[in-house]
This record gives C-alpha cells, sequence and structure tokens, in this order.
C-alpha cells in the first residue's frame, strides 16, 4: 500500500518530487524516484511485504529499460510467481511488486490483469516501447488518476499529488453540482478540470502523446434462470468468504480488524478466528448516541472471544483540517470522519486493517434494493399504457404523509431508474431556497436527466443496483476507505471486495440473494449459524457520524465558518445572503440537515485550497 506518481515529459522530475511530498502520509517508510530520458516514476512505500530493501520502488527490469511503481496488494502473487518460476523468471524480492514486473514482462499487460487477485493502482513505464501503462484492479478499490494534454501525461495516487505538481484546471462547476447533490465528486469526474480518474477494471496506455483505454473484466449479468438454491447459494459464499479472508492475511506487518455492530464485519472476524488468526477488533463510540454501535459490537466480540477495543469519538474540539486533508476533493460522507478516527488508533497496533465494506452492494442490504426488486415485479404486470395512465391521476395522490410512498412507488413502477433518480433530496434542498450562485447558475445534472421508461421499471433492480455501483459504491465507498486509512498510512483489505465473490453473488437470482425478502438473506444465513442470531437480525445501522445532531449541539461552533463573508459566496457558488436562513431554520431546529453539513465541508475545502497553491508552478498544455 503505497503512493504511487508519474509523468512523461522532459524534466520530470522536479513535477514528480512535488507529487512525492503529497503523497508522504501514503507511503512514510520510504521514497524513490527513476529517471528515464522523457519519463519518471516516483513512489512512497508503506512496507506490507518484504519489508527489505528488495522491495523498493521504482522497481527496474534487470536491465533497467522498464519500471513499475505499484499501490495495493496481490493476494495469489506466490501462485504467479511460481508459474512464472517455471518459464524461467528469476526473482530478487519477496513482494508482489515484482510478480507485476516480471509478468508484464512475460505475458504483456492483458494477460497479466487477467491473471490478477487483488486491489492495485500500478503504473508501468517500458522505455523501449515508449509506452505507459496504468490499470487499476476490477472494483475499483485502489485510486488512479491522470491528466493528459499536450502530448504529455501525468498520473497519480490522489489529485491532491497531481495539483501539487501544478497538474489539472479551475474547479468544475459540474462537479460543485455533483457535490451538492451526493456530498462527493463522481468517478466519472474530478474537482478540477484536465484531471480524470481511470476507471475500475481498466488499462490505459499512452504512447506518442496518445492515450487509448479498454476495459479488462464485466461484472456478469444476474441469471434469474439459475438453478442455484439457497441452501447451494450459503454454502458457496461461506466457502469464497474463508478463502478470501485468508488471502487477505497474507502480510509481513501486524493485521487488525473494524468491527461494527453489523453482520459483514462480524463474518470477516469469524472468518479469521477460524483461520486461527491473531485478532484484536476495533470499534468508533459515539457516546449516548441513538448511532453508537460500541456496545453491539463489544458483545460480537465477546461472542467469538476475539480482542476488542474500542475508539472515542472526540467531544467538542474537533477541526475539519483533518478530513479535508485526507479526501483530495470536498468529501462530506459522515462516516468519513469514523474511518479517520480508527484508522489513528489502529496503527499503533496494526499496519493492516481488514474491515467489512462490500457485505451490502452484491449481496443486496440497502433497502432501495429490496424495494427496487417489489417494484420491478409489479411494473412487469403492468400494461405498455400504464405510464401515460398514472401521469394523468397521479395528481391526486398527495405530495406528504402516508399516500407519499405509494405514490413514490407508482412512479418508479412507471418510471424506473429516471423518477429514482430524481427522488433524491440533494439540489432541490439548494434550489428550494434560492441559494446556488452565479457560477452554478443554469446547469443541470446527469444524473437527474435520466429518462423515465417502463422498460426500466421492469428491470428496475438491475439499473438500481449498476447505479448504486458506479454512484455510491465506487465514488463515496470506496474513496472513504482508501483516504481515511491511507492518512494514517493503514492498508485497508475488504475480503467482500473480491471479485470471485462478487462474480459469484452477482449472477445469484434476487429471489435467493433476497431470500424470505429478507435484506443480504445469504450473509444473514452465514451469521445465524456461525456467529449467532443477535448479530444476524440486528438492525443495521451503519458505521456513521451523528453530523446532523452534533453540529447542532457539541459541534456547533464550526457552523460559525458559514456566517460573515465566505468563500462560497465570494467564488459564486452559493448567492449571497442564502446561508443565513437555513442557518437559522437548524438553530430552531436543533438539527444540520446533510446538505448544509455539504456546504460547511465544501467551505473548508475551498479556504483550504486557496492557501495551498502548487508547489511547481509549470501547468501542462
Amino acid at each position: 500500500m503505497c503512493g504511487i506518481a508519474g509523468y512523461v515529459a522532459q524534466d520530470a522530475e522536479r513535477a514528480v518530487r512535488a507529487m512525492l511530498g503529497a503523497l508522504a502520509r501514503r507511503g512514510p517508510d520510504s521514497e524513490g524516484l527513476e529517471n528515464w530520458p522523457g519519463a519518471t516514476l516516483g513512489h512512497r512505500r508503506l512496507a506490507i511485504l518484504d519489508l527489505s530493501e528488495a522491495g523498493h520502488q521504482p522497481m527496474l527490469s534487470e536491465d533497467g529499460q522498464t519500471g513499475i511503481v505499484f499501490n495495493g496488494c496481490i493476494y495469489n502473487f506466490l501462485e504467479l510467481r511460481a508459474e512464472l518460476e517455471k518459464r524461467g523468471r528469476r526473482f530478487r524480492s519477496q513482494c508482489d511488486t515484482e510478480v507485476l514486473l516480471r509478468g508484464y514482462q512475460e505475458w504483456g499487460i492483458d494477460a497479466l490483469a487477467a491473471r490478477l487477485h487483488g486491489m492495485y493502482a500500478f503504473g508501468i513505464w517500458d522505455h523501449a516501447r515508449r509506452t505507459l501503462t496504468l490499470a487499476r484492479d476490477r472494483l475499483g478499490v485502489k485510486p488512479l488518476v491522470y491528466c493528459a494534454r499536450g502530448g504529455e501525461i501525468g498520473f497519480a495516487s490522489t489529485i491532491a499529488a497531481l495539483r501539487a505538481a501544478g497538474f489539472g484546471g479551475e474547479i468544475d462547476p459540474a462537479a460543485v453540482m455533483e457535490y451538492l447533490e451526493f456530498g462527493y465528486v463522481t468517478d466519472a469526474r474530478a474537482i478540477y478540470t484536465g484531471i480524470s480518474k481511470l476507471p475500475p477494471a481498466t488499462i490505459l496506455e499512452w504512447r506518442g502523446g496518445q492515450v487509448t483505454e479498454r476495459q479488462y473484466w464485466q461484472l456478469p449479468e444476474t441469471d434469474e434462470r439459475s438453478s442455484v438454491s439457497f441452501e447451494e447459494a450459503v454454502e458457496e459464499t461461506e466457502r469464497l468468504l474463508v478463502e478470501s479472508v485468508r488471502l487477505r492475511l497474507i502480510s509481513d506487518v501486524p493485521i487488525g480488524v473494524l468491527l461494527s455492530g453489523g453482520i459483514d464485519s462480524a463474518l470477516v472476524c469469524w472468518a479469521m478466528r477460524e483461520l486461527n488468526a491473531n485478532i484484536t477488533s476495533f470499534t468508533v463510540r459515539a457516546p449516548d448516541d441513538p448511532s453508537d454501535e460500541s456496545a453491539d459490537a463489544a458483545q460480537t466480540a465477546r461472542a467469538l472471544g476475539i480482542a476488542h477495543e474500542t475508539v472515542d469519538m472526540p467531544d467538542r474540539h474537533f477541526s475539519l483540517d483533518e478530513l479535508v486533508d485526507a479526501y483530495s476533493e470536498p468529501f462530506s460522507c459522515a462516516s468519513a470522519q469514523a474511518m479517520l478516527w480508527v484508522s489513528q488508533a489502529v496503527k499503533r497496533r496494526a499496519t493492516v486493517l481488514l474491515t467489512g465494506d462490500g457485505g451490502d452492494d452484491v449481496f443486496l442490504g440497502y433497502p432501495a434494493f429490496r424495494n427496487a426488486w417489489l417494484t420491478q415485479r409489479l411494473a412487469r404486470r403492468l400494461p405498455d399504457a400504464a405510464p401515460a395512465v398514472w401521469r394523468k391521476i397521479r395528481g391526486i395522490f398527495p405530495e406528504s404523509g402516508p399516500g407519499r410512498q405509494l405514490r413514490s412507488y407508482l412512479d418508479y413502477a412507471t418510471g424506473g431508474l429516471g423518477a429514482y433518480t430524481k427522488a433524491h433530496d440533494g439540489l432541490p434542498y439548494y434550489e428550494s431556497r434560492a441559494m446556488p450562485g452565479e457560477r452554478l447558475a443554469g446547469r443541470g445534472l446527469a444524473q437527474r436527466e435520466i429518462p423515465e421508461s417502463l422498460e426500466s421499471a421492469r428491470r428496475l433492480l438491475y439499473d438500481v443496483f449498476e447505479y448504486h455501483r458506479r454512484m455510491h459504491f465506487l465514488s463515496e465507498f470506496m474513496p472513504k476507505v482508501d483516504g481515511g486509512a491511507m492518512y494514517y498510512a493503514i492498508e485497508a483489505r475488504a475480503p467482500f471486495l473480491d471479485h470471485k465473490m462478487w462474480e459469484f453473488a452477482a449472477a445469484l437470482p434476487p429471489g435467493v440473494r433476497l431470500h424470505g425478502d429478507r435484506l443480504k438473506a445469504v450473509l444473514r444465513e452465514i451469521a445465524r449459524r456461525r456467529v449467532g442470531p443477535e448479530v444476524a437480525f440486528r438492525k443495521k445501522q451503519g458505521f456513521t457520524v451523528p453530523v446532523e445532531s452534533w453540529l447542532a449541539d457539541r459541534w456547533s461552533g464550526l457552523l460559525d465558518e458559514l456566517q460573515g463573508d465566505t468563500a462560497l459566496e465570494r467564488d459564486g457558488w452559493i448567492r449571497s445572503g442564502s446561508l443565513s436562513g437555513p442557518l437559522r431554520e437548524a438553530a430552531r431546529k436543533r438539527w444540520v440537515p446533510g446538505q448544509l453539513w455539504r456546504l460547511l465541508v465544501l467551505e473548508h475545502w475551498l479556504v483550504k485550497n486557496s492557501l495551498q497553491p502548487s508547489a511547481v508552478s509549470h501547468r501542462l498544455g
């Protein structure tokens, strides 16, 4: 787990050194840099496998013509190494980085990517071919960003690193619109113009100033005609889980595990115990708040017989600096702060942290998935004329109260994903209060312009899942874990983000994954058998921080940043004077809506970034 950077240009070393400075927290153990005529690679190392100098990066081929910088972990590297040794490849280290280098030399990038089992982002400079190759793992666990302009290309693990070297243009208003809607910038764009995020399961090649991208993997489609029974799904998932955890226990440094009160992290802890791993679990406590899961987590730890530590959230002395520093873009995910606190605590005891992330996604653990499935089943029974009839009578249904839910249900059953995405209450909060400033005036949002159709309604679960995967999973959940853990130089590994497990689960019919109309029924049944019914049927809370209530109480002083002369208003993102009304409303209700929390984080981000000019004045283009 590390920070990587590179620049294909003449005299690139200065820019790459600036990027490495911005990546220091991701890799505190060592720094490396290699130059070729017209190209430079840089690396900040967090040593996990082969702690010796043999694992140092950038790692070079014997003739020095090929170099690699790598962030992540290849869980099947020993298997690949054995295959390469049979082909006559010799190794100098005991780490997975060298397997990537030798594998590229032996098989080429496409055959190598097809063999990889892990989380990864890497860059390879092949000087003989004058080619830069970038690759990102199948699910997008590890980040990789780049800027290609003027026949040159720079890349790094973070946008902040690229900015430190002068890459990218102005703040993108379309990205700000996304942030106000969701609380994050999606993976499809970046907060700055000119910077791109490499999509998951994608290989990028730069050669002669030209960039090409190709996808090397796709998640299988659901097979509704599958004959796999619920019992067979439970047994195979349990096997895959134990194997996934086993692979993620490979390490030359201590390992911990993140434990909430829910099913997924409890199953990871159970599998670790089954594998006789030395476990200490960690959780975050929010004292006197309904969202606090620490007591449930401690109970689970006792049931499993594992050591457990609780991390207390700060009470009143709290700053947004850490949250803004850890994430290159404005990022208001409430559980990100909890991830930072627990990572800081874990670092004293471990350098690798296993998490339960991913179980709610492909195994359908969110209520929206079950609702979409029920709606889909209704839509398949409706005649083709249903949308036109519904548009005529929709007005008689109330917009609030008990009838609102039925109204929404019929919206989705006739309009599909287009209706589903319009129900999100992000931008409407600001627009109803006339808050957007001149830089956002007249701008639309692609996610709110998806056409409504009965065809989409009839496959709504699939459309909602793909939308969730592209948006919340890839753009919020993955950055949350990577950014929070790497800020304290922790390698986070998620067994439920194993691509083989996703391939199996994605193909299961909804009736198996939602067996008995229960969310993530397969994982729930494993938890019932292996951990206990109290964990299996415990109400889902989520690993989060109660910002809405705490901003009205113990953190109320933070809202002072939205008083007076704000960067939001000066820069034209929010209309001058429009903040006072929502702030008074929040104070009266003693409840701060998530939309104001987003503005607070954005304000802090704008101020901090305006005070940190690029370390390198040169810009591409």
